[in-house]
């Protein structure tokens, strides 16, 4: 029988019937047609599906009726871990029982997400000599007794905190794979994932995964399975991932970690543990002088991208982020030891134990890949990306923080075009969020390299013109101004109060966000809110869930909490938006991106800053509505909306039936900020 979304979405169909408080909506059942017509002819469709619409089950019958019926693999791709856990666990299962359509689905996953058996139990036999520390082999003994237990053998299933020294000696890892060789060959969690990746109907993936395959299919090799169809939700992020998979990194933390792992500094690690054939103590000493050697280059490449950064770093403690413009600005080190040591290691391979023999093939293509990424970097040689130092804040006990070099890609369109665009697949683009006004795909369009795709915009089915109050606060300084951040204290704790808590307070910065932050918690704390600021170590899914607790909760948010969170209910009825979400103009990436469209007639601000600000306000302001009960309040404490020509675009991107409302800024006494 053929599985029609019209049919599976109308009132008294099927999904009615097991969903308590299902309703059509007209948007979801046109989007599915739409995703039902691109997938038959292969075609290109943006769709902006507004907050209720139900975009998931919009694509997801669409997908099965074409993996069931014609027999073509799809996969869906998301950004976040929340939506993939949603498809795989609730919505798939759920079309599945509610269908009658016999389909598999399987949530796929980096190999090395999967422990290894085999060298969980090498790791085991030689944790005296691998491990020096006592915690590191008690977290060792957590994971052989979750291995035992666990069905999948993925990191996701690990009771503990991975640790990374731990789970480097114990994940599977390509290089050092036996194959059926293998004695854990028949029980190897990855080999049995491949094998359901390799039979299933629809795969669930992440956007990180799903470009990172992308990358690997322009250079002839590739992770996923062959498929026909591509279904990229949350793909207002996917320029950013897309960016990051075709440029390259590498890290001071990576590199010294590695070594480490090979020759710990209390004489511990892999290779003084090593066992050869006729006596080869002088080949092992000889590897270990030449990680030493390779220890000392590394000081000495990061130390000069250190105090590269800092030339143009007014913050002594902190690197940021640096551009690097010209190649070769420091002198490339690490590169010719890196491959002596791959090469030694590879020699010390024909004299080890079979078991060994994979392990040190492994390190080799580390090692290889250490010295390729430090070459291309330092010699900027990817082609069409942009190069920059980043480094952390300084800790107590080193002299500077850890830095990285990184490259990512400043247009991505043309990878895309030739990558994933050109073939004879279907591709599908959804999001909240992918037009900047009403119908104007065009930033997508051409930052994606989908030109000819068909686009299309569905409103939310709410009422949000009744359940959205608007309030523009016209009276506060500029953020340039001195005193931006104590007015912007003020203002939160009035609107917070105003609303008696339940609040997002969204931040671009970081740093503002936490002096603020030391400004209120006093004054929430005696009113009684619970108070949580992101970036304080709490991770964000328990944060989130503590503010869930208490509807009188406030939380202090990054990047992070602008997308992706979803909170029902009266639990957030307030949004506060300290700032418009512009980028740093000085970031290297949105630099160069700038410099290209100049380069091409275009304007910076107008053709690329403004609408990707756009774009995350519209992100922000949909944190509020989740669902057609909610209502609240959603507060811009940046004047410019108002004050500034670039405003009107800004307002003209709200929902339809929202009007913005002039709040006077009265209410109580300003906090003052103590140094």
């Amino acid at each position: 029988m053929t599985l029609h979304a019209e049919s599976m979405l109308c009132e008294d169909g099927p999904l009615a019937r097991r969903l308590v408080g299902f309703e059509m909506r007209p948007q979801q059942v046109e989007m599915a047609k739409l995703v039902e017509e691109t997938l038959a002819k292969r075609g290109r469709l943006l769709v902006e599906a507004g907050t209720g619409v139900g975009k998931s089950f919009a694509y997801l019958i669409p997908a099965i009726a074409r993996a069931v019926e014609a027999k073509e693999r799809v996969i869906i791709s998301t950004n976040t871990i929340s939506l993939q856990e949603q498809l795989i666990e609730k919505d798939l299962p759920l079309l599945r029982a509610a269908s009658s359509h016999e389909f598999s689905a399987v949530l796929a996953k980096g190999r090395g997400n999967y422990v290894s058996l085999r060298r969980l139990r090498l790791a085991s036999e030689r944790q005296e000599r691998l491990f020096p520390d006592e915690e590191e082999r008690h977290l060792l003994h957590a994971v052989e007794d979750w291995a035992t237990e666990t069905r999948d053998g993925t990191l996701s299933s690990l009771p503990v905190l991975r640790p990374e020294s731990i789970w480097e000696q114990v994940q599977s890892d390509t290089h050092n794979c036996m194959g059926k060789r293998c004695p854990t060959y028949d029980k190897c969690f990855y080999q049995s994932a491949r094998r359901r990746m390799e039979n299933a109907d629809i795969l669930v993936c992440n956007h990180a995964l799903f470009f990172s395959d992308l990358a690997l299919r322009s250079r002839g090799r590739g992770f996923l399975p062959d498929y026909t169809h591509v279904i990229l939700d949350e793909a207002h992020e996917i320029e950013t991932v897309a960016s990051e998979n075709f440029g390259s990194r590498l890290s001071e933390s990576g590199v010294k970690h590695f070594l480490r792992t090979l020759v710990s500094n209390s004489g511990k690690g892999y290779l003084p543990q090593l066992r050869l054939a006729n006596a080869g103590l002088e080949r092992i000493e000889q590897a270990v002088r030449c990680v030493e050697l390779c220890e000392q280059a590394a000081e000495g490449l990061f130390n000069d991208l250190w105090h590269l950064s800092k030339n143009g770093s007014s913050d002594p403690e902190s690197a940021g982020e640096q551009r690097v413009i010209g190649a070769n600005a420091v002198v490339e080190s690490l590169s010719e030891p890196m491959k002596n040591l791959a090469g030694i290691l590879r020699f010390l391979r024909e004299s080890a134990q079979e078991v060994d023999q994979f392990e040190l093939n492994a390190f080799a293509e580390r090692a290889d890949a250490f010295a390729l990424a430090s070459q291309s970097l330092v010699a900027q040689n990817i082609p069409g990306c942009v190069y920059w130092i980043e480094g952390g804040r300084k800790n107590k006990r080193s002299a500077r923080a850890a830095v990285s070099l990184q490259a990512a890609a400043v247009d991505v369109s043309p990878l895309l075009r030739e990558q994933l665009f050109s073939k004879n697949i279907s591709v599908v683009l959804t999001s909240a969020t992918l037009a900047t006004s009403l119908n104007d795909f065009s930033l997508a369009s051409r930052r994606l390299g989908c030109d000819d795709a068909k686009t299309v915009q569905l409103g939310s089915p709410f009422d949000l013109a009744r359940q959205v109050k608007f309030i523009i606060d016209a009276t506060m300084p500029d953020p340039t101004d001195q005193n931006f951040e104590a007015a912007l204290a003020y203002r939160i704790l009035r609107h917070v109060r105003e609303t008696d808590g339940g609040a997002f307070v969204l931040f671009t910065s970081l740093a503002t966000m936490e002096r603020v932050a030391r400004v209120v918690e006093s004054d929430f704390a005696r009113d009684g809110h619970p108070f949580f600021v992101q970036n304080r170590g709490m991770p964000r899914n328990i944060m989130l869930d503590r503010f869930k607790e208490d509807s009188r909760s406030v939380l202090f948010g990054v990047s992070s909490f602008w997308q992706g969170v979803d909170v029902r209910g009266d639990g957030l009825r307030n949004v506060i938006i300290t700032r418009l979400p512009f980028e740093s103009p000085d970031k290297p990436l949105t630099k160069a991106r700038g410099e290209k469209l100049a380069s091409e007639g275009g304007d910076s601000f107008r053709d690329d800053q403004l609408p990707r600000a756009i774009l995350r306000f519209r992100q922000g302001f949909g944190r509020l509505i989740r669902s057609s009960q909610d209502s609240g309040r959603v507060v811009v404490l940046d004047s410019r909306i108002a004050k500034k020509n670039y405003g009107r675009a800004f307002l003209k991107a709200l929902p339809e039936g929202v009007i913005p409302e002039i709040d006077e800024g009265e209410g109580i006494d300003p906090p003052s900020f103590d140094e």
